[in-house]
C-alpha cells in the first residue's frame, strides 16, 4: 500500500481540486478505514455553493463529505471489536464523552462534538481516514458499504420518526421528498405505520416516494395540500407531520393538516432562519412541536433495518460518480437538484 492518498479539496466557491495526502496512522483505540463510498449531503452543496452555513464558515482548502461507508484496514491495539476486512459505517460526530449531555444520552447534542465536513474538521471524499473505533459500526454480511454511507442519512429519518412518537396505526405526512424527506419515510414504514403520505413540488421526488413504499403523494404545484391530505384521510388529518423541506409554506400545511394533540417534527432548516406560524391554531390544537439536530444511539438500529431488508437505502441512490471526478459531481449536483434523489462519490475503484 502506497504510504499516500487522494484527497478532493475545496478550493474556494465552486471549485475543487485532486490533491495528495500522507496516509494517517491509528493511534490505540482507532481504525484506519479504506472508504469506499462517501454521500453527498445537501449541506456539502451549501457550503460548495456559499462557503459557509451560519457560523461555519469555509477556509480552503477543505475537504467536504460526512457519509463515510468503507472497510476496515489497520487497527489500533487497542481495538478489539474491529478487524482488517471489516465493513464499517462511520458515525462523523465525535462527542467529548463527560458533558452534561453526553452524561444523559444525549450525545447529539454535546458542544464538544467534532464533526465531519464542519469546518474547521475536514471530511472524508478521501481514500483513508483514521476514526475512532467506537464510532465506526460494523456492518453484516448482507449490507454493502454504499448502504453503509447511507447510514447517515437513515439515522436522520429514524431519529425524527422517533422525535415523533410514531408508532403502528397512525397516519403520517412527511413534507419534502428530497433524501432526507425519503429516508424518513422510510423509517416510517420500518417502524410500521402503513399509511404515509409525502408532499413535495418536483414529480421525480414524489415518484421515488411512491417506489419505496408512500402511501400516496401530493404534488404541492398541481393541487393544493391541505384539501388534497384532508381527502386523503377522509377529513380526519394526520397524527404525525415530519418536516424535511424548512419552509415557512410546508411548516404551516404541517400545522393545518395534523389532527389535535398531534406531533410535528421539525426537521429541515429554514433558510432565512425564521418563519411566521398561525399559533393560535397551533394552540387550538395543542399541538406538541419536536425538533432534530442529527442523530443518536441510531446507527445499530437502521444497519439492522437494512440487513432484515426493512429498508431499500440503495432505492434512493441516483447519481454515482467517481472520486476523480468530483469537480463534475458537485457541479452536477447543483445544477440538477430537481432529478437528483441522492448522489454518492464512489472512491474505491
Amino acid at each position: 500500500m502506497s504510504d499516500k492518498m487522494k484527497v478532493a479539496v475545496m478550493t474556494g466557491i465552486g471549485g475543487m481540486e485532486l490533491t495528495e495526502r500522507d496516509i494517517p496512522k491509528p493511534q490505540r483505540d482507532e481504525v484506519l478505514v479504506k472508504l469506499e463510498y462517501v454521500g453527498i449531503c445537501g449541506s456539502d452543496l451549501h457550503y460548495y455553493e456559499q462557503g459557509a452555513i451560519g457560523d461555519y464558515v469555509v477556509e480552503p482548502p477543505f475537504v467536504l463529505g460526512h457519509e463515510p461507508g468503507g472497510i476496515v484496514v489497520e487497527v489500533g491495539e487497542d481495538v478489539s471489536d474491529l478487524k482488517p476486512g471489516d465493513k464499517v459505517a462511520l458515525e462523523p460526530g465525535k462527542t467529548c464523552g463527560h458533558c452534561e449531555f453526553c452524561k444523559t444520552g444525549r450525545y447529539n447534542l454535546c458542544p464538544e462534538v467534532i464533526f465531519f465536513a464542519t469546518p474547521p474538521v475536514d471530511g472524508v471524499f478521501q481514500e483513508y481516514v483514521v476514526y475512532q473505533a467506537d464510532f465506526c459500526f460494523k456492518l453484516p454480511e448482507n449490507v454493502s458499504t454504499l448502504e453503509g454511507a447511507l447510514i447517515e442519512p437513515l439515522a436522520v429519518g429514524f431519529h425524527a420518526a422517533l422525535q415523533g412518537e410514531a408508532q403502528i396505526g397512525q397516519t403520517a405526512v412527511v413534507m419534502g421528498a428530497g433524501c432526507i424527506g425519503l429516508v424518513s419515510l422510510m423509517a416510517l414504514k420500518a417502524m410500521g405505520l402503513s399509511k404515509v403520505y409525502v408532499v413535495d413540488i418536483m414529480q421525480k421526488r414524489l415518484e421515488k416516494a411512491l417506489e419505496l413504499g408512500a402511501t400516496g403523494v401530493i404534488n404541492a404545484k398541481e393541487d393544493e395540500v391541505v384539501e388534497k391530505l384532508q381527502e386523503l384521510t377522509a377529513g380526519v388529518g394526520c397524527d404525525l407531520a415530519i418536516e424535511t423541506a424548512g419552509t415557512e409554506i410546508t411548516t404551516r400545511q404541517a400545522i393545518q393538516i395534523t389532527k389535535k394533540g398531534a406531533n410535528i417534527v421539525l426537521v429541515g432548516y429554514s433558510k432565512s432562519g425564521e418563519m411566521t406560524l398561525p399559533m393560535s391554531l397551533v394552540l387550538d390544537k395543542e399541538l406538541t412541536f419536536k425538533t432534530v439536530f442529527r442523530y443518536r444511539h441510531i446507527y445499530p438500529m437502521a444497519i439492522e433495518a437494512v440487513a432484515e431488508g426493512k429498508i431499500d437505502l440503495k432505492g434512493i441512490v441516483t447519481d454515482v460518480f467517481k472520486l476523480d471526478d468530483v469537480q463534475k459531481a458537485m457541479d452536477y449536483s447543483v445544477q440538477n437538484k430537481a432529478d437528483i434523489v441522492k448522489a454518492v462519490i464512489k472512491i474505491a475503484e
